[in-house]
């Protein structure tokens, strides 16, 4: 992805959590100059890499299988000097793209549709090995509990929630129509580099042209703290 792509899709969505009244956290306003002036305060962001991500999935085409994200708390299974058991995020996703099939090893989360278009998730049980199962799925939706043909269309509208399990196959997009949608997730701890199982390889973070400078850093270009 080119820079200038990852700074336009950083202040769009900006833009339409402004227009939701969703407000950010202070840290996620800071520019890469202020960033070099930060130290040890801020481990915490850089250590449970907090704050933007955008990613392409290592394919190359952001508008058909991509996802715009924010981290904005998250403790640390690999790092006993944290002790949240939880994580929270923001998610912003546009109508054309598709958040690819995937399932974690042992992170339950909750997504909830913020506001914007419905969104369709499909769910499939995962095998120990990683194959899709065609049974039935056992869904979880704000409180209501029923079963789902696996890899059918589940409607998810602006207010709704769906509980992931492990071991649950997931992907989804913007019902047509939608424009986009802003997504939340309350999870367990999160760990991209180790709790991800794509059901197809992908990679996680883009391969970057850097064609201008950078408007905000991603959660993975922090600077070392200064001492």
């Amino acid at each position: 992805m080119k820079r200038s792509e990852i700074n336009q899709i950083i202040r769009d969505f900006e833009k339409k959590l402004e227009e939701h009244q969703f407000y950010l956290p202070p840290f996620l306003h800071f520019t890469p100059e202020e960033w070099q002036e930060k130290n040890h305060e801020y481990d915490e962001i850089r250590d449970n890499a907090l704050g933007w991500d955008v990613t392409d999935y290592g394919l190359g085409d952001f508008s058909k299988t991509g996802l715009s994200l924010i981290t904005i708390r998250n403790g640390n299974v690999n790092n006993p000097k944290y002790k949240k058991t939880y994580a929270e995020k923001i998610m912003m996703l546009r109508e054309g793209q598709v958040s690819p099939n995937h399932f974690h090893w042992k992170k339950m989360e909750d997504i909830i549709n913020r506001g914007g278009g419905d969104l369709v998730f499909r769910l499939w049980n995962a095998t120990e090995d990683g194959a899709l199962k065609d049974d039935e799925v056992l869904v979880h939706m704000d409180g209501r509990s029923f079963t789902h043909p696996a890899g059918e269309d589940l409607i998810l509208k602006p207010g709704e929630s769906l509980t992931l399990y492990p071991y649950l196959y997931h992907e989804f997009f913007v019902a047509p129509g939608g424009s986009y949608a802003i997504i939340g997730e309350v999870s367990m701890c999160n760990d991209d580099n180790n709790d991800n199982r794509f059901y197809e390889p992908l990679g996680r973070f883009p391969k970057i042209e850097e064609d201008e400078p950078a408007y905000r850093l991603l959660c993975n270009e922090y600077p070392a703290a200064r001492d």
